[in-house]
């Protein structure tokens, strides 16, 4: 009887008076011995089969109707969700640099996760009122200088009233090194997406301590005349899981903030017991017990995991297992994913996006690397394929998202064949990897005479195209694949043969003098002309064992040629429309105020490279 009445008093506790949690068992941890090599962008790791990395907006000074209509070079913190069918990613937008007006945040949509909108301003710029002051020493606002935005929170899908919120968050900096995020900010605001993709009013939410209804621009939200906004907008409120990602803003002592510490950008998903797991910047993670409302202390840093001072999403998957998506270093790169069983296990460890794009741009803060990821959070719906969609920029400049497939596996059944016209429509490429951009697309088209390829265009000065299929491990095998290049005397077209680590052992290469080469060793080896608008086969059969190959076009003289590095296995076939980079490393300063050369410019001639076939076999 004793031992009953203590164990219900210590249930009676409140989590933080309770013992510790085992960090090795009990809260989130990884036990895998996969390890991310910052010295290489990808990390090293092996990718995940099927994920498609897009991005869906460059930035662009010069040209804004190329990117966002303003031009504007500092975009960040996307969320994402899916409602009525549609994949909206919210964004937000600085004209240059982080924490430095003008800022706004944007909206961008899509039907198909393919094909998205411009960027439209659904949150404006909020104008600070003349005169305004953090302290009574402190700087004031000059009555034309705009508010700042943070939010760690872009969306709320109300089920029972079947409204999708948008929401954000209006904070105070009135220099550069200024915090918009210490309580001391405006207030947060929501707004509807209405179905037709209009937008109803902007509404306030929730007030800092220094504002109200009557020295803001905007109406509380309960003047809405529409009670099931109302009603929405008071489930957020009572959500004690959504008031967790605002506590950031929030003023210190909000009483709807469950854990009232200073533990950035949470995320969370629910265990199969109905456990809530916490994460936090850092790889922080707690467990709730009671949906939130109280959470075990101290907040421990997630045993085994690699993360510095950037996001980690977590979430469930379709499948019934876990995901958790960051980046495994002390950097922002590579984005990877590591899966678990039980929520709470972590056991392995594979790439999403291995890709750090140039930074156009200089700015201030502005990290490289892709960055700051978020997936569909729980309630905010489920697209219909399945898969895991996430959302996150690149350089703090471009915004990206990826959908990767679910189970979420790094190892290739069989060998395939793939001659795409034969494979059926929207399922060409569900086993394929591609990094496709805005000026160096990676799609399924056909060609003049109506036949099916993967099609690869590259006019962006700075970037390329990027494809590739995973393979089983293979010491002896045969790859073939056709390619037509619709030019020879711009662009270039890299087709590599790969190991487990991305390490290239073989290199084909269409140039732009018009010849096709092989890499061996510094040198490189001609293996003959190619024209524009001409099919070319080529044929190779690999021996890892003796580190050779050879190689055959267009069913001419077979040649021999030596690995130009030893590789015990490969297991991937990539092309490429541009040379592989180094840059940034380790050691590259943290910090650029300068922008590139030409940063603006697009190439005057677009190159196209497609790809008919692609065929690997054991020997």
């Amino acid at each position: 009887m004793n031992a009953l009445l203590a164990m219900m008093a210590l249930a009676l506790l409140p989590m933080t008076a309770q013992q510790t949690l085992d960090i090795k068992k009990d809260l989130v941890h990884y036990t895998g011995t996969t390890m991310s090599n910052v010295d290489y962008h990808h990390g090293q790791l092996q990718p995940a089969i099927g994920v498609h990395n897009q991005q869906i907006m460059r930035a662009n000074r010069e040209m804004p109707e190329e990117s966002d209509g303003f031009g504007w070079t500092y975009n960040h913190a996307s969320m994402i969700a899916y409602w009525n069918e549609t994949f909206y990613v919210e964004y937000l937008s600085d004209s240059v640099s982080e924490h430095i007006p003008p800022c706004q945040t944007l909206l961008i949509h899509s039907k198909d996760g393919q094909n998205w909108s411009k960027p439209e301003v659904i949150f404006p710029p909020y104008i600070m009122p003349e005169g305004l002051q953090k302290t009574p020493d402190g700087p004031k606002a000059d009555g034309k200088t705009s508010a700042l935005m943070h939010q760690r929170v872009g969306f709320y899908v109300s089920e029972k009233y079947d409204k999708l919120i948008a929401i954000a968050y209006y904070g105070i900096a009135l220099f550069a090194k200024d915090d918009p995020n210490d309580g001391n900010g405006i207030g947060r605001v929501v707004r509807e997406i209405k179905k037709d993709g209009t937008y109803g009013p902007i509404y306030f939410l929730r007030y800092n301590h220094a504002f109200n209804a009557k020295n803001t621009d905007y109406p509380f939200y309960k003047k809405s005349r529409d009670k099931k906004f109302v009603a929405a907008c008071d489930e957020i409120l009572a959500n004690p899981l959504y008031m967790m990602q605002m506590v950031e803003e929030a003023d210190r002592d909000d009483e709807l903030i469950p854990l009232k510490k200073q533990y950035k950008a949470f995320s969370y998903y629910h265990l199969d017991n109905g456990d809530v797991v916490g994460l936090w910047k850092h790889a922080l993670t707690s467990i709730s017990k009671d949906g939130g409302k109280t959470w075990y202390e101290p907040v421990q840093r997630a045993y085994g995991f690699v993360n510095s001072n950037a996001k980690i999403w977590g979430q469930r998957t379709t499948d019934g297992k876990f995901a958790t998506v960051y980046n495994p270093s002390e950097y922002r790169w590579p984005l990877a994913v590591s899966t678990s069983e039980d929520g709470l296990n972590y056991t392995d460890m594979m790439l999403v996006h291995g890709e750090i794009s140039p930074m156009r741009y200089g700015g201030q803060y502005k990290s490289r690397g892709p960055q700051y990821v978020r997936g569909i959070q729980e309630g905010n719906g489920q697209p219909a394929d399945g898969k895991m969609w996430l959302t996150y920029s690149m350089n703090k400049e471009d915004i990206w998202v990826s959908s990767v497939p679910v189970p979420v596996v790094c190892k290739a059944a069989a060998h395939q064949k793939d001659v795409f016209n034969e494979m059926e429509d929207g399922k060409e490429l569900d086993y394929w990897n591609t990094y496709d951009l805005v000026w160096a697309p990676v799609k399924m088209k056909k060609d003049a005479q109506g036949v099916k390829c993967l099609t690869m265009g590259d006019k962006d000065p700075f970037d390329y195209a990027k494809a590739e299929k995973i393979f089983p491990a293979s010491s002896a095998f045969s790859v073939s694949f056709e390619v037509c290049p619709e030019q020879n005397d711009h662009g270039q077209l890299q087709v590599e043969i790969q190991d487990a680590k991305g390490q290239p052992s073989i290199r084909i290469s269409f140039d732009p003098d018009g010849r096709i080469y092989s890499k061996s060793g510094a040198r490189y080896n001609s293996l003959g002309t190619y024209e524009a608008g001409k099919t070319y086969r080529i044929d190779l059969n690999v021996d890892c064992e003796f580190r050779t190959y050879t190689v055959r076009v267009n069913g001419g003289r077979e040649v021999r040629r030596i690995f130009y590095a030893p590789a015990a296995t490969l297991e991937r076939v990539m092309f490429r429309t541009g040379a592989v980079r180094f840059d940034p490393t380790p050691d590259t300063p943290a910090d650029r105020f300068t922008d590139m050369e030409n940063a603006s410019s697009v190439e005057a001639k677009e190159a196209v490279f497609r790809i008919y076939s692609l065929e690997t076999s054991a020997k």
